[in-house]
């Protein structure tokens, strides 16, 4: 499944432009970073979402690529602190920033990213934009806390792992259709339900991120590395929720215990695809992709709808 770039090209290198240009500082030390982060950008999905968004409902605007710049500016910032709290010295395949500039200046350029992206919504009066995705922030960080305070006891019933999920993944992704909506529509019910398209292809994406750690012909080659950093997904939720005492005990235990013992890992990993975890998640999965594409229907058919349809299709059929 390829990314419809072809359909927002133009506008993608204008966004790329006025990011450079928001990121920008008159600090030495900063622009360097900044221009370390700029050149290993990832595959810019969120703007994508923005840009496809507010084109759905209208003419792109300078409105529509503030918000882009906004929404890339606070995902980088969660990227950037994410890699402090969770020691992780790669990002992207390069070192990280805390790899290279360690705890202190990562969390002030995660700080200064989010000051910046605040200061270019409110000298542009984007009061709306900026609400949209500042309520996304909030949510991040309450789910980001949720599942710390879960985690400790390996005791996570689905619905607050779907409210975990929502919040801290989703809630960035439907800000970003939501934002590019209202920048072009100004029409809340339009944003609105482009929030909630957002939404469920943002669980679908989760859920899909989930089923990476499986063996699985539908995910590629399992790697169980969520296990061996003792986070509960769904797949494994499942499984504990719906096999024997016994087995559910030896499966905590391996996960709080030996999670660095490969064989074991392997262990809970075919305990996980007996029991059918991986088929469960999958139709879980399936269930938020249809259900955004329901949302998304709802519009006349169009390119740039197909393109929205295309990018939800990516998001569940990726291989990494």
């Amino acid at each position: 499944m390829q990314l419809p770039v072809h359909l927002i090209k133009d506008e993608l290198k204008i966004f790329e432009t006025r990011f450079k240009e928001a990121v920008r500082s008159h600090t030495p030390l900063l622009d360097r970073i900044m221009r370390y982060i700029v050149k290993r950008k990832g595959k810019q999905l969120r703007p994508m979402f923005v840009l496809l968004s507010a084109k759905l409902c209208g003419q792109i605007n300078e409105s529509a690529y503030r918000a882009a710049s906004l929404v890339e500016l606070l995902h980088t910032a969660t990227l950037v602190h994410d890699d402090v709290v969770d020691d992780s010295m790669e990002r992207r395949g390069f070192f990280s920033t805390y790899a290279l500039w360690k705890n202190k200046v990562s969390v002030l350029i995660g700080d200064y990213l989010l000051a910046k992206g605040l200061l270019l919504s409110l000298d542009n009066n984007d009061h709306k934009v900026l609400h949209i995705l500042s309520d996304a922030v909030r949510k991040m960080s309450e789910g980001e806390l949720l599942q710390i305070e879960k985690a400790r006891s390996l005791n996570l019933k689905e619905d607050i792992y779907f409210e975990i999920i929502r919040n801290k993944t989703a809630s960035l992704l439907a800000s970003a259709c939501s934002a590019g909506a209202w920048s072009t529509s100004h029409d809340d019910s339009i944003a609105e339900k482009m929030r909630s398209f957002g939404e469920k292809t943002g669980m679908a994406f989760q859920v899909k991120d989930d089923l990476f750690d499986y063996a699985s012909e539908n995910v590629g080659k399992p790697t169980g590395n969520d296990i061996k950093e003792k986070k509960l997904t769904l797949p494994l939720i499942y499984t504990l929720n719906n096999t024997d005492k016994a087995t559910r005990k030896q499966i905590i235990n391996i996960v709080k215990n030996n999670n660095n013992d490969k064989q074991k890992v392997k262990w809970v990993i075919n305990k996980v695809e007996e029991t059918g975890g991986i088929d469960y998640a999958i139709g879980k999965m399936n269930a938020y992709k249809n259900e955004a594409l329901s949302i998304l229907h709802e519009f006349p058919e169009s390119p740039v709808r197909k393109g929205l349809e295309d990018l939800v299709l990516y998001v569940t059929d990726r291989k990494y």
